[in-house]
């Protein structure tokens, strides 16, 4: 436990150690609820029922929004109430989940369903493993930001003062918060097309993919333009909505800037995001691969480190928006390669589309 919060900056001080401290502990014990439910999730979706899906994880959703007022302030279990109030809606869903386990529509799960194929995992495991990159890799980044936020805020001026030390990570905390939230909206609608890529180029239809790849991208550029604009021209609503309205001036001040400074490319990483995904769609493993390693590993990761040796604590914020403005160069030329490998338009068995 305490390496791994460490490397995330939770022993900033000794206050925000120990409630860090607590709420790991609990919310460690969830994890293997919340491993279930989200593998069987895409299963249900696959099995063709999209709304029980959704209705598992907001079953659990609900749930904690409910228990996490009432486990905190009436029950005055603080953060080990924001754990548990969490832990208890992961189970939810994955008990849910089990249920539709037993009750599928497309397969009957027998005891030889859960032996190991090779033929099968050779087919999937390249997929799985860009996926896994993906998800270890902005781990990695996150550990590198927030090591830089505590080292570099521990120089400055006023946050290197020991009653503020704990601003720059805790309102990084909430920047990231709402990039979680903006770029789930994103993953949402790129993993919708998934399902209907595949259909589509199994089916020859290259032109339909190809225009499903350019709706994608309108649509995350779209989003990526809402959330920079809230970003941009509400910064002081969001950080009341997050409940920091009591804070101090510098608090205030330096969220301000953190949303506007950090969060100015939200266009440009939606586009990144779609991107990534769509080529995962089409079976490009590599070339998803390449694009999520390069925002997270190589950018993600030292720009954190090398930009705060020369703008301080806000190098850490330029970081960011840095990143994704360099990922977008790669991924523009991966968008080019992938409509030429989408041009052709032919349906299966060499007929174009008007002839079909």
């Amino acid at each position: 436990m305490e390496p791994l919060l460490t490397m995330f900056g939770g022993k900033v001080n000794e206050e925000t150690y120990q409630c860090a401290r607590e709420y790991f502990f609990w919310i460690a014990l969830g994890v293997p609820f919340y491993m279930f439910g989200q593998a069987v999730n895409p299963i249900i979706r696959s099995d063709g029922s999209p709304g029980f899906a959704m209705f598992a994880t907001v079953v659990g959703a609900v749930a904690n929004i409910i228990l996490d007022p009432i486990f905190i302030f009436p029950m005055r279990m603080g953060m080990m109430g924001a754990a548990v109030a969490t832990v208890i809606g992961q189970i939810l869903t994955a008990v849910l989940s089990v249920w539709y386990l037993v009750h599928m529509k497309a397969v009957k799960l027998e005891k030889g369903s859960f032996g190991l194929w090779g033929k099968l995992m050779k087919r999937f495991l390249a997929l799985g493993i860009t996926s896994f990159l993906s998800q270890i890799s902005l781990v990695i980044s996150m550990a590198a930001v927030q090591n830089m936020c505590t080292r570099y805020g521990a120089l400055d001026e006023i946050f290197g003062q020991a009653e503020y030390t704990q601003i720059p990570l805790a309102v990084l905390g909430i920047v990231m918060k709402f990039f979680q939230i903006a770029i789930s909206i994103a993953v949402g609608m790129a993993a919708g097309c998934i399902p209907v890529v595949g259909y589509n180029i199994g089916a020859g239809r290259k032109d339909r993919a190809r225009q499903l790849f350019t709706y994608l991208l309108f649509t995350e550029a779209a989003v990526g333009a809402a959330a920079t604009i809230i970003v941009e021209f509400f910064p002081a609503q969001l950080i009341g909505i997050f409940g920091a309205g009591n804070e101090s001036v510098y608090y205030t001040e330096f969220a301000v800037k953190s949303f506007r400074i950090y969060l100015c490319m939200m266009i440009l990483a939606m586009v990144n995001k779609g991107t990534f995904i769509y080529l995962q769609a089409l079976g490009k493993a590599v070339a998803s691969a390449v694009i999520s390693l390069a925002r997270e590993i190589v950018f993600g990761v030292a720009l954190p480190i090398i930009l705060p040796i020369f703008f301080g604590l806000d190098g850490v914020l330029y970081s960011f928006p840095a990143a994704d403005i360099i990922t977008f160069v790669i991924a523009a030329f991966m968008i080019r390669w992938t409509y030429k490998q989408l041009s052709n338009g032919l349906c299966e068995g060499g007929k174009s589309e008007k002839q079909q």
